[in-house]
């Protein structure tokens, strides 16, 4: 049964808050009530909706709003730990938390960092496997955009590959690269994309009119600069070496690290 959030919605600043509350409905109706593949489809929609900057994006103000007014049974939807009773709610980090472990932030800039210009489809690539948000999103290196990208593409070789449990090489992977330097080290091969601040700008204020998101297909993003595959392949090499020496994480220890939804 679709969940409604029974609350009178007041404007988020210059965001208005009802497109955000119908996608959460239709998000809902969706899918199962605590499953991750939620994130996969809301990451890019949620990104299309609320039409930010990264400046504005940082004020959690407007996240722990969205999680404690507007959609706060969403975030115990999603988010209540398994077999917790009716009665059981939420890690507070989820109403109020950090960037990368508040419900809605962490969709948003999961979006943001691992988005291709107007394409979202790497970020539906990153929520397959929760090992992105929940530990990747952490690291400083994802955001130079050709770093963060080429983890996906390392992602995707392993996919049509066949490779089996990916899950377990994509945080020794990111660890070995973030561990490899800072982003300087990355820039010199791959420098960091120039924004089109102009297009961005244009996108966000497209915003006031806009109609809603599509549901069945990917929206898109402000065409504010792509990340060209020959980028991508000159930093390849570096982290398919990178792969090799990192391993897989240890599961023998009583699997410490699984990762939460």
């Amino acid at each position: 049964m679709k969940a409604t959030q029974q609350v009178q919605i007041e404007p988020l600043g210059r965001w208005r808050a009802q497109p955000v509350r119908d996608l959460l409905d239709e998000a809902m109706s969706r899918f199962d009530r605590g499953s991750a593949a939620v994130d996969g489809w809301l990451a890019p929609r949620l990104h299309a909706t609320l039409r930010m900057t990264r400046a504005e994006a940082a004020d959690s103000e407007i996240w722990n709003y969205l999680a404690l007014v507007v959609a706060s049974d969403y975030v115990v939807w999603r988010h209540k730990p398994r077999g917790a009773d009716d009665k059981g709610e939420a890690p507070e980090a989820r109403f109020n938390g950090l960037s990368y472990t508040q419900a809605f932030s962490r969709l948003w800039w999961a979006a943001e960092l691992f988005r291709n210009g107007q394409d979202y489809g790497p970020v539906q690539t990153v929520f397959r496997y929760q090992e992105f948000p929940n530990t990747v999103l952490r690291f400083s290196i994802i955001d130079h955009r050709p770093t963060a990208l080429t983890m996906v593409r390392m992602v995707e070789n392993m996919i049509a590959n066949g490779t089996a449990a990916i899950g377990d090489v994509i945080t020794p992977l990111a660890t070995a690269a973030n561990a490899a330097g800072s982003t300087l080290v990355f820039d010199v091969i791959a420098p960091e994309l120039e924004v089109d601040h102009d297009a961005l700008a244009e996108w966000i204020a497209e915003s006031d009119t806009m109609p809603a998101v599509p549901w069945e297909s990917l929206p898109s993003g402000p065409d504010d600069g792509t990340v060209d595959d020959s980028v991508i392949d000159a930093l390849l090499p570096l982290f398919t070496e990178l792969l090799e020496s990192a391993g897989r994480r240890d599961r023998s220890k009583g699997d410490a690290e699984v990762q939460e939804g």
